[in-house]
């Protein structure tokens, strides 16, 4: 898949696709339905994205909490995966917010990207204020000659696919409700950084990662894979939180112990997969005892994996 982040000067061979268009967090199956809807429509077109980074509720409302469900490197490959072929991740600062949706339409999509058809959700907006709805886009589209196909929200028992849903599912410490509505397990991607040190003491090391600009789900502690930079999978138990046996800051991260692994990965990217939750963090009296509920949680975790 190649990776634009204009939609100006682009060569001949990244113009002329199927655009669909939206901020795909989490690229779900709703995401994934939009992605088949788009190619149905010109299937001899090449497939592309259009989508921006940051997420405008980044720039909109930067003191909200993180709420991310896959950052751009981790959207790029779930994207690519779903056959995409050109992602156009365009910079969203407060310039382009002031872009009218006339000028998104003509400036960026037909004459920037040369889109000859475009796909989204019922319920996109776009411009300055989101003074752009679909059927804006359905009107200024045929105008310019280019087709649009409007895709309405996957829904089941509880209602819409949303990303949104699926935050609340992992917040609520419901791994396995967002792996059905991803279409697989979720996960928290980053570099393993050195920590305490604590986990050699009591015989579990562990892999630290920061949360970053992750959602953070339910503290506590979760059955896991984990893949490591060499591509091997390997299964795991991890907390997520404070760790208020052993720490009194406020600062929430991820700590995995992988199941008999001995390498060294610090410096390296992993990606820890969430499949179960174990139980909520709490506090222990000691060390012995959080080393024993420790050895428990593994027990279970690799019961729960298989």
């Amino acid at each position: 898949m190649r990776i634009y982040h204009t939609w100006q000067g682009l060569p001949d061979d990244a113009r002329g696709a199927i655009v669909a268009l939206g901020n795909f967090d989490g690229v779900h199956r709703g995401h994934a339905g939009l992605l088949r809807a788009a190619h149905a429509a010109r299937p001899a077109k090449p497939l592309a994205v259009l989508t921006f980074e940051p997420h405008p509720r980044e720039v909109f409302r930067p003191e909200d909490p993180p709420f991310r469900l896959t950052l751009s490197a981790e959207r790029a490959d779930a994207l690519a995966a779903l056959g995409v072929a050109i992602l156009y991740e365009l910079p969203f600062n407060h310039d382009f917010s002031l872009m009218t949706a006339e000028d998104f339409v003509v400036e960026v999509l037909h004459k920037g990207l040369g889109a000859k058809h475009l796909a989204s959700g019922e319920d996109f907006a776009f411009g300055h204020r989101r003074g752009g709805d679909t059927a804006f886009l359905a009107a200024r589209a045929e105008a310019l000659g280019m087709g649009l196909t409007l895709v309405p929200p996957v829904t089941d028992a509880r209602g819409p696919l949303s990303s949104t849903r699926i935050r609340r599912a992992l917040q609520d410490g419901y791994p396995e409700r967002a792996t059905a509505e991803l279409g697989r397990p979720w996960a928290i991607r980053g570099v393993v950084a050195h920590g305490a040190r604590l986990g050699r003491t009591i015989g579990f090391p562990t892999a630290n990662v920061a949360l970053g600009q992750h959602l953070e789900p339910a503290r506590g502690v979760y059955a896991v894979t984990v893949r490591t930079a060499d591509g091997a999978v390997h299964k795991g138990v991890a907390n997520i939180g404070r760790r208020p046996t052993v720490n009194a800051g406020t600062e929430s991260r991820l700590e995995v112990n992988l199941f008999g692994f001995s390498g060294d990965i610090y410096g390296t990217e992993i990606t820890v997969a969430l499949h179960a939750f174990i139980r909520p963090e709490i506090k222990f009296p000691s060390l012995d005892a959080l080393k024993t509920q420790i050895a428990n949680d593994a027990e279970e975790a690799k019961r729960l994996l298989g």
